[in-house]
């Protein structure tokens, strides 16, 4: 009989440690070439998301920074009492329904006293915003002293003339393939000359709601409706999302119901914001009958569609607080109760902020769910109340994105614009909250 030593016929030997180090060496090179082809793989992604990146942002300020201001034509206006006020009464009544078009018209004559044909004259006239006639108006009920006297006022220019002193419009563009004509462009170059064209801050952009003109729309009322809808997607999402946190968390009993809970909240979070919209349509409109297009119904759809984020995020920070916390506070007699309102939520409460100003972010820039509930309207009127029809930015950019004039571009990038700015600097304070409460265990 062989020994174990002896039976050698098949055996594979053992490699010896000389070996495998040489097979680590030999193996060395190609490591390192692929982590360094993985390394180049990474930056060259990072690389090309923030190129593109760039890009977008550059393409949208170097369209929309126009936004923010307005090109004004100056023009002398006559207060003549013979037009605005003949009986001399200064009643309220006569002042405002006072002809302050045909002063208008009668101040851009005078600086071009060679037109002469009705469609020339036409085309003069709207060298200036429609508005012209109401900022007299304005100005005359708030100064009657104004009357018989005379005064260089400063008047929007319309969007198209706003657009050719931008840059916006090429004057060698054949004629045919633009909307301003060469005869409005040389009386454009005239008042120029003559020092009767300036850039000034556009304040109607700050401050005033939507209009069928672009040289009158403004993001204010948009903005109001933003405020308005947040508000009650935070009065409602907040305290229903942190008291849900809590309560699976910290008191309900694992069982399969709380799991069919879990994976439902995990689930809503994934569900395409068009479907909370659809909710929103067939409950608050159709079966409760709630106001459309109302910031009211706004607030109630994304708060059911910020809910499952802020849940998942209030969870999320009570976990991270150490189970010695808990142990600690119902060792020394505190009830569950007690233990969770007063040692628990408060170390608790900066994750859940965090979450909760991330999914106002989120809601911030939403536009499917509101369109289905009808705040696509076209909202002139800055909105008053929580049951007023209003719009938010992210419908607002929708509108003018979709409108054919060329001034409107420049109103959609701006909008955006100042939509991004409000997202980074919610995003922000997120971050700076969570620097500054956030405690390292």
């Amino acid at each position: 009989m062989n020994s174990p030593t002896e039976n050698t016929g098949n055996a594979v030997p053992e490699p010896t440690p000389g070996r495998v180090m040489d097979r680590v060496r030999a193996s060395l090179p190609k490591r390192y070439a692929a982590e360094r082809r993985f390394r180049l793989y990474g930056i060259t992604a990072i690389s090309l998301g923030l190129f593109f990146l760039s890009a977008l942002f550059a393409d949208i300020a170097g369209k929309g920074y126009t936004a923010f201001v307005q090109t004004h034509v100056g023009l002398d206006i006559h207060f003549d009492e013979d037009l605005i006020d003949p009986q001399g009464t200064r009643s309220q009544h006569a002042l405002s329904a006072a002809d302050y078009a045909g002063l208008v018209r009668s101040a851009l004559r005078d600086v071009f006293p060679d037109v002469s044909s009705r469609g020339d004259k036409r085309k003069l006239y709207r060298l200036v915003s429609s508005e012209a006639p109401f900022i007299l108006r304005e100005r005359v009920l708030a100064k009657p002293e104004l009357i018989g006297n005379s005064a260089r006022i400063w008047f929007p220019a319309d969007d198209e003339v706003d657009q050719f002193h931008k840059g916006k419009v090429d004057r060698n563009t054949p004629e045919s393939d633009r909307t301003l004509s060469d005869q409005s462009i040389g009386w454009i170059d005239q008042l120029d000359a003559a020092g009767r064209i300036e850039t000034r801050l556009n304040t109607t952009f700050l401050s005033a709601g939507d209009s069928r003109d672009p040289e009158l729309a403004g993001i204010w009322g948009a903005v109001v409706g933003s405020f308005l809808t947040l508000s009650v997607t935070l009065l409602l999402s907040f305290p229903i999302g942190v008291a849900t946190a809590i309560y699976l968390e910290e008191f309900a009993p694992k069982n399969r119901w709380t799991d069919l809970i879990e994976v439902n909240i995990n689930n809503l979070a994934a569900v395409p914001s068009i479907v909370f919209g659809l909710l929103g349509l067939a409950m608050f409109l159709s079966f409760f009958g709630m106001p459309r297009s109302s910031a009211l119904v706004g607030g109630l759809v994304l708060s059911l569609m910020t809910l499952p984020t802020i849940i998942i995020a209030g969870r999320t920070a009570l976990k991270s607080v150490p189970p010695s916390i808990r142990e600690a506070a119902l060792g020394v007699g505190a009830s569950k109760m007690q233990m969770v309102t007063d040692h628990v939520l408060p170390l608790a409460l900066p994750g859940m902020l965090t979450g909760t100003i991330i999914g106002m972010a989120q809601a911030l820039g939403e536009t499917a769910p509101l369109l289905m509930i009808g705040m696509v309207a076209f909202i002139v009127d800055i909105p008053g109340g929580f049951s007023d029809p209003a719009t938010v930015l992210p419908v607002q950019i929708y509108l003018w994105a979709d409108s054919p004039e060329r001034a409107f571009v420049e109103k959609t990038s701006g909008a955006i614009l100042v939509l991004l700015g409000f997202l980074i600097g919610m995003n922000a304070l997120a971050v700076m909250l969570r620097k500054k409460f956030e405690r390292r265990w």
